[in-house]
């Protein structure tokens, strides 16, 4: 293991930036990042990361665990699984089901913005990443730029899957189900350099970007699905959102958006006890008050503390995917959804995350997510949690209220009609 201490490069916008420049002229892989509270730090940068398309059920092996002393990361697996079930269409997934790589180093912007460069295997750092870094520092890392035309979801297809959702609780079939819909639009440029835009502008909790030749995931998600550190299993569902202009009082006093969040922490206790130690499955915080980029959102946590040998594809086999992008009951509504949603969510609704050999596995929920396939196609999906206290056109509007952060970058992405 090496660390080697390297001070304040500056923003991890910018030091990803540079970063991938050196890797193209270099003819190597891109970046991989992960930005906002990853594993005790508020960057991961794995400097040349070759991803591939992988078996969904090999995800997020993070090889044998080592203790370490104090926060370091080291290196690990770093990549992304699609959300599983199909749609109304019946097309077939437009990136791989599940993509990633192995990095041995990495570059780690601590909590006082302080970076380091770690390695797994304690090799010096490689002498194109010291030039990048030079580079970077000096202000010579170049600017690729991109730019989407977003089209706007079909609005009467959203509110009749909503009547039909809210049908189908009056029915007693479930009590709550998240309906989704999207955005589409097409690439010019660098998605690396959309994603560093995005998170310099709106700052995501859990933000994290890969490509391939297969194409590319952005992450703005400000949503832990499941965060792994030893025995101890952790996951805090988002539900009940609010624009950001509105008072965020006013979601504590919500029926609608309380009773949403309720519901999906009983559904996340019932995940984890599945593979939890008996009695250890407890709510230390409950209907918090949180702002993302654009909105306010009620967000609660529920931990537990893991059955001894249980490894991560009993813990995705338990709680993928996750709870609060489903409903309630999880498996009927995962029934329903696909006839209430003409198009395959991919990687929305998925999860894109980290796993560490010495600090541990995280995972996000993939919401606000852009998922670019080899061609330059952009989906955005958006959706919302459907209770009996829902009402259509409401819902509509916080579809638009979370997509907004995303699609509306200054300067790079041309406004779209939602009518």
């Amino acid at each position: 293991m090496r660390v080697d201490r390297l001070g304040d490069l500056g923003a991890a916008a910018d030091v990803l930036r540079a970063v991938a420049a050196a890797t193209a002229r270099r003819g190597l892989a891109p970046p991989a990042a992960l930005t906002g509270d990853w594993l005790g730090s508020t960057a991961l940068i794995a400097p040349s990361l070759t991803t591939a398309p992988c078996d969904p059920g090999a995800v997020f092996s993070p090889g044998v665990e080592r203790r370490s002393r104090g926060p370091v990361v080291g290196g690990g697996w770093l990549g992304y699984l699609s959300y599983p079930d199909p749609s109304g269409d019946g097309s077939g997934p437009r990136i791989p089901v599940a993509a990633g790589g192995w990095t041995d180093h990495l570059l780690r912007r601590d909590a006082d913005g302080a970076w380091s460069y770690e390695s797994l295997r304690d090799e010096p750092m490689p002498g194109w990443l010291v030039s990048a870094l030079a580079d970077e520092t000096t202000g010579e890392a170049a600017d690729a730029g991109w730019h989407i035309d977003w089209r706007a979801p079909d609005r009467g297809q959203h509110l009749a899957a909503v009547r039909d959702c809210l049908e189908a609780i009056a029915a007693g079939e479930v009590y709550q189900a998240c309906v989704c819909t999207r955005f589409t639009g097409r690439l010019s440029g660098s998605s690396l350099e959309f994603f560093a835009d995005a998170v310099a502008a709106t700052a995501p909790a859990r933000a994290a970007y890969l490509a391939g030749p297969w194409g590319a995931v952005a992450s703005l998600s400000p949503e832990l699905f499941l965060a792994r550190h030893g025995d101890r299993l952790t996951s805090s569902p988002i539900k009940g959102t609010l624009p950001a202009t509105a008072n965020p009082a006013a979601l504590r006093s919500s029926v609608k958006d309380v009773a949403e969040n309720v519901m999906i922490v009983d559904l996340v206790r019932n995940d984890l006890s599945r593979v939890a130690a008996v009695g250890s499955v407890t709510v230390p915080e409950l209907l918090a008050v949180r702002p993302a980029p654009g909105v306010w959102h009620l967000v609660s946590t529920v931990a537990a503390r893991l059955k001894p040998g249980v490894d991560m594809p009993e813990v995705l086999d338990a709680c993928f995917p996750p709870a609060s992008v489903t409903g309630t009951p999880k498996l009927r509504a995962r029934e329903l959804l696909p006839s209430w949603e003409p198009h395959r969510r991919g990687i929305y609704c998925g999860t894109v995350g980290f796993a560490s050999p010495l600090a541990g596995t995280e995972l996000n929920v993939a919401i606000r997510t852009v998922e670019f396939d080899a061609d330059g196609g952009a989906v955005l999906g958006v959706g919302g949690g459907i209770t009996a206290d829902s009402d259509p056109d409401d819902e509509w509007q916080e579809c638009l209220h979370k997509a907004a952060a995303t699609i509306g970058l200054a300067g790079q992405s041309r406004a779209c009609s939602t009518a």
